[in-house]
């Protein structure tokens, strides 16, 4: 089962700066520096230390909101290396 931190420093790999976390440290959201060139939104991470995942939410090109929950670090590593565009569709 991998950590918070695991899911962070992917996040942080990936342009990703902590936001806000919650009060009694169970989610913290990140959101990445530099907005969508097409949509002008910042995509957004959830860690969520009670279900042990991170999800990626996005708007995609037909302004619809879009998520992807990862249960592994690697995983979540994975998809934004073998398809960096994929949060973008």
């Amino acid at each position: 089962m991998d950590s918070l931190q695991e899911f962070q420093a992917v996040a942080h790999e990936r342009g990703f700066v902590d936001m806000e976390e919650c009060d009694d440290g169970c989610v913290l959201w990140l959101r990445q520096q530099t907005p969508d060139a097409v949509t002008k939104t910042h995509h957004r991470i959830c860690l969520d230390s009670r279900t042990n995942s991170a999800t990626v939410y996005w708007i995609n090109n037909l302004e619809k909101a879009v998520s992807k929950t990862f249960r592994s670090a690697a995983g979540l590593r994975a998809w934004f290396v073998l398809d960096p565009q994929a949060h973008k569709s």
